[in-house]
Parts: C-alpha cells; sequence; structure tokens
C-alpha cells in the first residue's frame, strides 16, 4: 500500500512518536521509513532504520507523560510532506512547538526533518 507524504507524516507523528508502544511503535517504523532514512534533529542527524527506532525509544523515555499534538492538517507538494505540533504534558499547554518536513518514495520517508520553532516556558 502507497501512502501519500501527508499520511506518513500523520503516522510519524502520531504512530511513531506518540506511540508509548515499543512493539508498535517498531512495526510502523518498519512500515513508514525506508530501511537507510536520514533524520535531521536540531542537535543531531540519525542514520538509518535502527538508530531512528533507538533514537524514537529515548525520546519517549524522556518524557512518557508527554505527547505530541498536531498544529493544523498534514500538508504535501509532490514528494514532501509537513506536519506542525505542539509537544508537552498532556492535558497542558505544549512545552515545545515545531513541525516535521519530509522527503517520500515509494510510499516511505527517506529523510526527515524536525524543526523546533519555539521553546514555551
Amino acid at each position: 500500500m502507497t501512502r501519500s507524504p501527508a499520511e506518513l507524516m500523520r503516522r510519524n507523528l502520531l504512530e511513531v512518536f506518540d506511540e508509548p508502544d515499543p512493539a508498535r511503535r517498531s512495526a510502523v517504523i518498519a512500515e513508514t521509513y525506508a530501511e537507510d532514512v536520514v533524520w535531521h534533529e536540531p542537535d543531531r542527524v540519525i542514520h538509518g532504520r535502527k538508530d531512528f527506532e533507538r533514537r524514537a525509544e529515548e525520546l519517549r523515555a524522556e518524557n512518557p507523560d508527554w505527547t505530541f499534538r498536531p498544529v493544523g492538517p498534514a500538508s504535501e507538494l509532490d514528494d514532501i510532506g509537513h506536519l506542525g505540533f505542539d509537544y508537552g504534558p498532556a492535558g497542558s499547554p505544549p512545552m515545545a512547538s515545531g513541525m516535521d518536513i519530509a522527503h517520500t518514495r515509494d510510499g516511505v520517508i527517506v529523510e526527515l526533518y524536525t524543526i523546533i520553532t519555539e521553546m514555551h516556558r
């Protein structure tokens, strides 16, 4: 099943980074990202699906009660997807806001950029 860039962005945010169950998260990662995916975070670059999965798990462990919430709908143009997000404790104002932008190919994300646009206090 080929997924659109917008659908991949929703899966990226809600079924990977907001997913507390490691087995479910791992299954979605295997379906959503290329084996050699590259993920650009503000302070590092992650190469490959295994390291991507490990880093996603680290983020969940850092703030297990925090959630990612989409800001607006996911958008796409050709093979590029975009989705804004808020991140913080469930039921509270966000602690950070940002966006994910991805380059996709053949229904999977091949390169992901996470940009933090605002840190809230």
